[in-house]
């Protein structure tokens, strides 16, 4: 998801997405522990995209305070 489709979210949605995102990783690494995950480039752009939802996440909630 791009920042700027995270961006229209709100506060509970953005968590929503980073617990589902968080949750997607999970099951991505155990695919890798058990040798069944085929495109590894995956991992780096879940962890990457928990990454951009967290930091819109502050950024919202910065700006409610």
């Amino acid at each position: 998801m791009k920042a700027a489709e995270l961006r229209q979210k709100d506060v509970a949605g953005l968590q929503a997405e980073v617990k589902s995102l968080q949750k997607a990783h999970f099951n991505l690494r155990m695919q890798k522990a058990t040798q069944q995950l085929n495109n590894t480039a995956s991992l780096r752009q879940t962890r990457r995209a928990i990454a951009r939802a967290k930091t819109i996440l502050a950024e919202k909630l910065a700006a409610s305070q």
